[in-house]
């Protein structure tokens, strides 16, 4: 149950309205009528909460579950507590993050600007939008309608931001065009100069970074996050990606569609990644590479050639997961032996 004192719930609703929400089937249908009142775990739910079950390891706290109702896959079903109602989904996650969402709904922004931020003159501001203590918005700039800027974010000259994004306090955008519904999470950096420079004896020379960072709808970009604006060609961040926190981005990167990128990734300069790449945590990739979609890539693995479409890879230099696992039996046995 979430602390009042930082979240809204909203509610009740009666178990039909939930299964309609996420689209599951009500296991006693003569118990639609049923009100609940809020989303719990397992564990703590009581008779007016609903919960889930989405990883089997937790099947014995769900037989044990006082919750009113619980999302469970139908192939599950009857391992529930006798009489305890079922929302049955065959993606149970999914359909609770869509009944936790209607009991914590994001608040609409409103139309609010700080006596403590800065918007230049030139700057487009739309409708509904709320700016915080100590934003600054520079010339040109475009913040498209529903918008929340919070407090000491600082966007750059003729960035362009689409409706309904949020950016997080102490960010900092610039030379970016940033789609719609975009999140884009405290701390983060978006559209600072990439990496490059020319290495000599003599000193290095820094390469003007003259390219943009180019997002689409609906990225989700996580606290301190940074994406680095191209060289000359943009850095592109593609429909849909999620981006955690802590990840490092470089120049000229380009992402497709839906690519999930976890914790302390680092992706060098000039790589491309084809739609719904996942790279798992602290993996990190080498410049100029090519990763085709669908591809996915274990945690901190270390990416020195081009990965196919759909192939999966681990270790460092990471290989397919079947070397990469032989590999890992061969090393622990060559261990045993030793000792």
């Amino acid at each position: 149950m979430a602390d009042s004192r930082f979240f809204t719930v909203a509610g009740p609703f009666t178990l039909a309205q939930l299964a309609e929400i996420c689209g599951a089937e009500l296991s006693q249908p003569q118990q639609s009528g049923q009100v609940v009142i809020d989303v719990a775990a397992l564990e703590i739910a009581g008779a007016d909460h609903i919960s889930f079950l989405d990883n089997r390891k937790y099947i014995n706290a769900f037989t044990a579950t006082k919750a009113g109702a619980v999302i469970v896959h139908p192939d599950l079903a009857e391992r529930g507590p006798a009489g305890t109602p079922l929302l049955l989904s065959k993606d149970p996650y999914r359909a609770y993050a869509m009944v936790a969402q209607a009991f914590y709904p994001q608040p609409a922004p409103s139309a609010w600007v700080s006596p403590t931020a800065h918007v230049d003159s030139s700057a487009k501001i739309g409708a509904n939008c709320w700016i915080g203590h100590g934003v600054v918005i520079g010339a040109r700039a475009e913040i498209g309608d529903n918008c929340r800027i919070e407090a000491n974010v600082v966007i750059g000259d003729g960035v362009v931001i689409g409706p309904g994004g949020t950016i997080g306090a102490n960010a900092t955008v610039q030379c970016a065009i940033i789609g719609a519904k975009v999140n884009i999470y405290p701390g983060a950096r978006i559209g600072q100069d990439g990496f490059g420079f020319a290495m000599g004896i003599q000193g290095h020379l820094k390469v003007p970074q003259l390219g943009r960072v180019i997002i689409g709808n609906g990225v989700e970009i996580g606290a301190n996050t940074t994406i680095d604006r191209g060289a000359g060609p943009d850095t592109v961040i593609g429909d849909g990606c999620w981006i955690d926190n802590l990840v490092q981005i470089g120049h000229n990167v380009q992402l497709g569609r839906g690519c999930v990128i976890v914790a302390q990734v680092g992706i060098s300069g000039s790589c491309q990644f084809g739609d719904f790449v996942a790279a798992g945590g602290q993996a990190g990739f080498a410049g100029h590479l090519k990763i085709g979609s669908g591809a996915k890539v274990a945690a901190q693995g270390g990416v020195i050639r081009d990965i196919a479409p759909g192939e999966t890879v681990g270790g460092t230099p990471a290989v397919p997961r079947i070397e990469w696992l032989r590999q890992s039996a061969v090393l622990s046995k060559l261990a045993r032996n030793k000792r």
